[in-house]
């Protein structure tokens, strides 16, 4: 019998543990669509809140409250876990912290604002809290020249798991069975993240040690902000990062709010237009990933920043039914305006779908190549922070400007805002060669 050879055995491991690692995002995604992006967000608003204005203020206060306490302790435990190589255990922890406040969806009824916000914090804060320890996995089963693409297969097979879920529960929607989703959703976050615990392990031995893992882990995230300007290219990027992601963010938590409240989108149609969202996402974060390891990730990232700005002017201009290039469409294809803006809908969501896998996957390699490899998990629960912080304001700002001005629409405006800081901020980063 032929033996493979070492470099051959090696390279179907390397293919083994990626494979197992992007299960995981294929898993988990069923939470980011049903729960934080579609069902659990329209149905909070159009049935918790009972369709009441303040909807978006308190889905603001939901978000902005777990990602709060998310960043807080994102980069301690990223710090434990690097002195305790404990990731894989943290990992799974804050997993089943998701899993079953997910679930426990299933049991909210009209006017359960309070439990509905306290759930979804719980459930929010165990994914969130989770990515930490499943990103700064990525060095771990691939090389540095492969972490684009290797990062762009998560998120390929997150935005395709975010397909299949919406597969399965499509019957359940045409049967305005909505709650059923959110259990739906758990069980299936639970299977495909089995194998990530199965075959995946930690990169290095436990360290025996008679100090407090949480004194150690304040220590160590103390000592990086107290040399951070020994990393000044790296807080550099964290603060581009911060502001850019902050409109990815707010994408993500107010896309189907937007849809159903401004533009009258049935259960139907929403599904639809995140089909042509998860697609065009699966499409872009591979294309995008194997580009970035050539192009350059920096380039890659400036790139996708681009598209965003105009992606979201774009759907502010098309969302009015004044507007002439609306009343032009509507006349010249015979449709009513409302439709018209619809139309015109899909297209954002086609572009926003392009580019929104692309820039958390690219923004992670380019984390990965930039931060020092002996605290990469510490520094991962820092770009954790920036990231989880982020979205503490751009909701806030998105539901307060929505509440305030009753106008969904030029609540819009403020994310192009931090897509343009943040591209400004990223232009001054340089770029591990």
């Amino acid at each position: 019998m032929t033996k493979l050879s070492p470099k051959r055995t090696n390279k179907l491991n390397s293919k083994f543990l990626i494979f197992n690692w992007t299960l995981f995002d294929f898993g988990n995604t069923s939470f980011s669509i049903v729960v934080v992006t579609f069902l659990y967000a329209v149905y909070f608003k159009k049935i918790i809140v009972s369709g009441l204005p303040e909807g978006d203020l308190y889905w603001s206060w939901a978000i902005s409250i777990s990602m709060l306490i998310t960043s807080v302790i994102a980069p301690v435990l990223g710090a434990i876990a690097d002195y305790s190589a404990g990731k894989k255990r943290f990992l799974l922890f804050f997993t089943i912290i998701c899993i079953v406040a997910t679930a426990n969806l299933f049991f909210l009824k009209e006017g359960d604002v309070f439990w509905g916000i306290l759930l979804f914090i719980i459930a929010n804060i165990g994914f969130e809290a989770g990515l930490v320890f499943y990103d700064s996995f990525l060095p771990d089963i691939t090389t540095e020249k492969n972490f684009g693409r290797v990062s762009g297969y998560g998120y390929g097979m997150g935005y395709l798991g975010s397909l299949v879920t919406l597969t399965i529960a499509y019957p359940f929607i045409q049967n305005d069975m909505i709650k059923e989703t959110f259990p739906l959703a758990a069980v299936f976050f639970l299977i495909f993240s089995i194998p990530l615990f199965l075959f995946i392990r930690d990169d290095r031995k436990e360290k025996k040690s008679s100090v407090n893992y949480l004194r150690i882990g304040f220590l160590r995230v103390w000592e990086t902000v107290s040399n951070l300007k020994k990393f000044k290219n790296l807080a550099l990027f964290l603060l581009a990062y911060f502001f850019y992601i902050e409109g990815v963010n707010t994408v993500i938590f107010f896309s189907g709010n937007y849809a159903s409240s401004t533009l009258s989108f049935s259960f139907t149609e929403l599904i639809l237009f995140f089909i042509i969202v998860q697609s065009t996402a699966i499409i872009g974060s591979v294309i995008f990933g194997i580009v970035a390891d050539s192009f350059g990730y920096k380039k890659t990232i400036i790139t996708s920043l681009i598209i965003w700005i105009f992606t979201i002017l774009f759907a502010f201009i098309t969302s009015d039914a004044s507007n002439w290039i609306v009343l032009q469409t509507s006349e010249y294809f015979t449709l009513s305006t409302l439709e018209t803006e619809k139309k015109y809908f899909y297209f954002v969501g086609l572009l926003a779908g392009s580019v929104m896998g692309a820039t958390q996957s690219v923004s992670r390699s380019l984390m990965s190549v930039l931060v020092p490899i002996n605290k990469k998990t510490e520094f991962f629960g820092f770009f954790s922070m920036f990231g989880k912080s982020s979205a503490i304001v751009g909701p806030l700002v998105f539901g307060l400007i929505s509440y305030i001005f009753e106008s969904q629409r030029l609540a819009i405006l403020s994310i192009a805002v931090f897509f343009v800081v943040g591209l400004l901020i990223l232009l001054k980063v340089e770029e591990k060669q």
